[in-house]
């Protein structure tokens, strides 16, 4: 399906009253606002083309339902305290804003040179962004929510999906809850994968749903990794980094990796 076919597929089904659409040709992305909260959510095609062309999903019901939970959030901000176990971190690039669209400073901490940590509110198919406002009149400071959210995502399962190549394992988290990528601030997760490596242990994470581990052992490792961690990045709804890392002494350092052969 072309570009121009997708777009128009997709306007077609979040028309509404009291919405409006917005088509970026140059970044080929739609933004569609609430006319009475002044707004919106921003749609990247290219990902979500890619994903209906290797048939990820049926029907555009998927990105349907993502903006209709997104403005509904943005109507109804929920309140931090009473919501202490749906605190979580969330990961983000280091070009992700540092204020809302309204200019209200967001709540969040430096990571690495690539990303940065930020705090939401988790309300099930969506989560809204703590911004430092919403801690006046409460007892929570900025460490209190910081210390909530990294309990909070050691609570969360940790299931992993392993794939050998070349000699090189890798292991897959996708637990499909938002928080994937979250994972990688758990430091009990990483120094148990630190363990079970036999050689170099690398860590990507290229969007908000999927969080990478690599046992390498030799350079096709690196190779494939690199690959891996683009090729994510490119298909994320919400991409963070196509560097991965390497976790050396309790640290993780950005590593670029001029891959050669793509992975089979």
């Amino acid at each position: 399906m072309e570009m121009r076919q997708f777009r128009k597929e997709i306007e077609k089904r979040l028309t509404r009253d009291g919405w409006t659409i917005f088509y970026d040709h140059k970044e080929s992305t739609l933004r569609i606002e609430d006319d009475e909260i002044k707004k919106g959510v921003t749609l990247s095609l290219k990902p979500l083309l890619a994903k209906w062309e290797r048939k990820e999903f049926s029907s555009i019901d998927e990105v349907v339902r993502y903006v209709e939970v997104g403005l509904e959030a943005m109507k109804h901000k929920p309140m931090i305290t009473g919501n202490e176990k749906r605190i979580f971190p969330v990961i983000r690039s280091t070009s992700f804003p540092t204020e809302s669209n309204a200019g209200d400073a967001l709540l969040f901490d430096e990571h690495t040179a690539e990303t940065r940590v930020y705090y939401v509110i988790d309300q099930g198919e969506s989560y809204t962004l703590i911004q430092e406002s919403m801690l006046e009149g409460t007892s929570f400071t900025k460490e209190k929510i910081r210390e909530v959210a990294m309990f909070n995502v050691r609570s969360l399962p940790q299931p992993l999906k392993e794939d050998t190549v070349a000699g090189n394992r890798f292991f897959f988290l996708r637990a499909k809850d938002g928080f994937d990528a979250s994972r990688i601030l758990d430091q009990s997760l990483l120094e148990k994968m630190e363990k079970k490596a036999t050689g170099q242990l690398a860590v990507a994470v290229p969007h908000q749903d999927v969080l990478i581990f690599a046992d390498i052992v030799n350079e096709r490792g690196y190779d494939v990794l690199a690959q891996l961690a683009l090729q994510f990045f490119g298909e994320g709804r919400v991409p963070v980094t196509a560097l991965p890392f390497l976790y050396e002494d309790g640290e993780l350092e950005p590593t670029f990796i001029l891959a050669q052969r793509k992975p089979k």
